[in-house]
């Protein structure tokens, strides 16, 4: 991966993971926790590790994101309401980043392995492939186990949230 699409993809993952914790408003926070992970999705196909990549996709930004979004649209939960901000604690956590900043910066620096490329890593057979036949062959009851309660989960979630008629 050139360092161009590197530095796009970490800074659209750091620029949404901090539009988490800033919006107030929670679906927009959940959906900008979508980017991120889409993002670190990427990251991780740039390691040639597809099989973390495709799992982030599906699992957490898939699965995972859409179960937040609907507990949070039951809930109806309303944005966050404006209140004065604490100036002395906003630049104490400012000044904490920085100087974490600066000294990941003095660490890189001084460190030789940090800026050098990372090697190739080494291909002997297909990750998807192994997962798949030991997923279903040593731990293919728990592997059912774990799909049954999801079932179950998924059952008792549209039932709790069935409104009763009025």
């Amino acid at each position: 991966m050139s360092p161009f699409l590197f530095w796009l993809f970490a800074s659209l993952t750091v620029i949404f993971g901090a539009a988490v914790v800033i919006n107030r408003n929670p679906v927009a926070s959940a959906l900008s926790l979508v980017a991120s992970f889409l993002g670190l999705a990427a990251l991780f196909m740039s390691l040639d590790a597809y099989f973390v990549g495709i799992i982030q996709v599906l699992v957490y930004a898939g699965a995972v994101m859409v179960l937040f979004l609907f507990i949070v649209m039951l809930l109806n939960l309303q944005a966050e309401e404006r209140r004065r901000i604490n100036w002395l604690a906003a630049a104490g956590g400012i000044t904490v980043a920085v100087i974490l900043l600066v000294q990941i910066a003095v660490t890189i620096g001084r460190f030789e392995a940090a800026r050098q490329a990372f090697p190739p890593l080494a291909r002997s057979t297909d990750d998807v492939w192994n997962i798949g036949a030991l997923l279903f062959s040593n731990y293919n009851l728990p592997f059912q186990i774990v799909g049954v309660l999801v079932l179950v989960a998924t059952i008792g979630v549209v039932l709790l949230s069935k409104r009763e008629p009025r």
